[in-house]
Formats: structure tokens, sequence, C-alpha cells
């Protein structure tokens, strides 16, 4: 099982207070040390070139979020903001998805976590926003599907808020499918069931208060068999643990076991269609406790599985 990270990835800092702070990838890093001793294969994230940006982003906004900074905070939207260290977090962040994708399709390991931030599935063609800077699963994306050919890849996004920024980039490109659950009436305030693109996408809202029964449902009955019957090539996850019922980002009550259970639902997807091939990538999740234990069992499931035994 491997895990890609990087140093660079703690200097991003969105100002004192802010939910997306560098605590949440240490304590993400600190939790998979603790609880898998020996049991990882680290590797260091590269930084993302810019032909890999530019396939899911305008050049604009890549030498927006690339321009020099000496100012402490400059801000994006009401939510963004970057510091002197944000560039190379991001290119990190993005790079991370795209060794990923290297190393699974390569083998013998058919399994990656990227524990990176800033997260990335708000992030548009055009704008950063959401805390996004780049689009990190999207970059994977575009990446294994023009340099490793493939023709299915399927993008799973169980973070509480609709991955607005990749289901544009993909809605009008049946190669990748995007399937998403996320809380109704919250940011970005997307992701209905009518967004069908070209009929790649599906999203599924829970109200307010859902739990897990709910969640698993869901994911069982309607976005999981649509995998299933994509046959994806390569699987990629957008991981957001925000849903957690700790979180204080939003309002579901799922719990860490649920995504632990997903998480094996996926690999055992990834194992049937894509020779296990599975990349994940961390999102939101902003109750540090609620994030370590998720984190954990979202790896544990995945170790696990059967093509990393």
């Amino acid at each position: 099982m491997l895990v890609f990270t990087h140093p660079a990835c703690l200097d991003h800092d969105p100002g004192p207070g802010h939910p997306e702070s560098p605590e949440r990838l240490q304590t993400v890093l600190a939790a998979l040390r603790d609880a898998f001793p020996d049991g990882l294969a680290w590797r260091e994230a590269p930084t993302a070139k810019l032909g890999e940006l530019a396939r899911v982003h305008t050049r604009e906004l890549i030498d927006s979020v690339l321009q020099a900074q000496t100012a402490p905070l400059r801000q994006i939207d009401p939510d963004t903001f970057t510091s002197p260290g944000s560039a190379s977090a991001a290119l990190h962040a993005a790079g991370a998805g795209v060794a990923a994708v290297d190393a699974v399709m390569q083998g013998p390991r058919r399994r990656a976590f990227c524990a990176v931030r800033p997260p990335g599935h708000h992030a548009t063609a055009e704008a950063a926003m959401g805390f996004c800077l780049f689009n990190n699963v999207a970059v994977a994306a575009a990446y294994a599907r023009d340099c490793h050919g493939l023709e299915r890849i399927a993008i799973v996004d169980f973070d509480v808020h609709h991955g607005n920024g990749t289901q544009a980039i993909f809605e009008n490109d049946p190669r990748v499918a995007y399937c998403s659950s996320h809380q109704s009436d919250l940011f970005p305030y997307s992701g209905s069931m009518r967004e069908r693109g070209a009929g790649n996408i599906c999203n599924i809202l829970l109200p307010p208060g859902s739990g897990g029964f709910r969640f698993r449902n869901t994911w069982a009955d309607d976005l999981l068999p649509l995998v299933d019957a994509f046959r994806p090539q390569l699987l990629l996850v957008s991981a957001g643990f925000d849903a957690h019922m700790r979180d204080p980002q939003a309002d579901l009550m799922v719990e860490t076991e649920d995504f632990g259970w997903l998480t094996a639902e996926l690999a055992a997807l990834a194992d049937r269609h894509a020779d296990g091939r599975l990349v994940s990538l961390l999102e939101g999740g902003y109750d540090l406790q609620a994030l370590a234990e998720c984190s954990v069992a979202h790896v544990r499931a995945l170790r696990t599985a059967a093509a990393d035994a």
C-alpha cells in the first residue's frame, strides 16, 4: 500500500482559524504512522508539471496560483487564501495524484493514498475556490486518460460537499464518470440529480441529519451499481471525511465505520474491473479526531484488500 505525501503540503497556510489548516495533514500523517508502523510504503510526491496542470486548468489560473507571493495572505474568494508556501504545496498535491497513477498502473502495488493538501475538487478549469487551488483528482484523471490511454476512469467522491470543479471539468467527457454523494443545500450549492453531463455524471443528495444507514444505502443501491456498470479501468477517489457526525462544516451523521465499509466496496470494484488499480486523494475533513480515525479506516480497508494481499 503506497502513501504519497510531501512536507511542502504543510506550508500552505490560509491564516489563523481557517478550517483547512496544516494541522489537518499533520494529524493524518501521525495517525497513519501510528496505526501502520511497518505496513505502508511511503513515497515523496513530486511537483506536477505545467502540461499536466494545463490538461484541466487554464493558463490564467495556473499563473495566478503560482505567482510569487511575499504577503502573508492573499485572498482568492471569501473562503480561499494563499500564503508564500501555497504554490509549492499545490504543485506537490497535484503531482501526488500523477505519481500515484503511474505507480498503480505500472505495479506491483495497486493501491495508493495521497495524503496531501490543499484539497482540490472545487477548483474549476478557470477558478480556485472552496479551499482548493488545483483540482488534484482531475489532474490525475486527465493524466491517466491521456498518458496511459485509459477509456473508462471513474471518480468517486464521498466528500460532504459536491465536487463542482471535478464535475465541470469532465461533464462532456464520457471517458470519465463522476459519482458523488453530498449534503443538500450546502456549498457549493450544485450537484443536483438533474445534472447528468454526457450521461457520465451521477449525484445523490443527502438531507441534513442523514446517517450511516442512508449513506450506505445510497451507495449500495444507486452509486456503486453505476460504477460497476461503467467497468472502470482505474478508480479514483475524492476522499473527504467531512460527512462525519463530528465535523463542524456540515450536518451529516456518517460514522467512521461507514467510510471503512464504502472503501472496501470500492476496492472490490477496482479488483473486479481495474486489476485492483485505485488511487485515493484526501479532500475535506475538519474535525481532527474524526479525520484521523477516518483516514486510518480508509487506508486499512485499502491495505487489506485482495490486490495488496
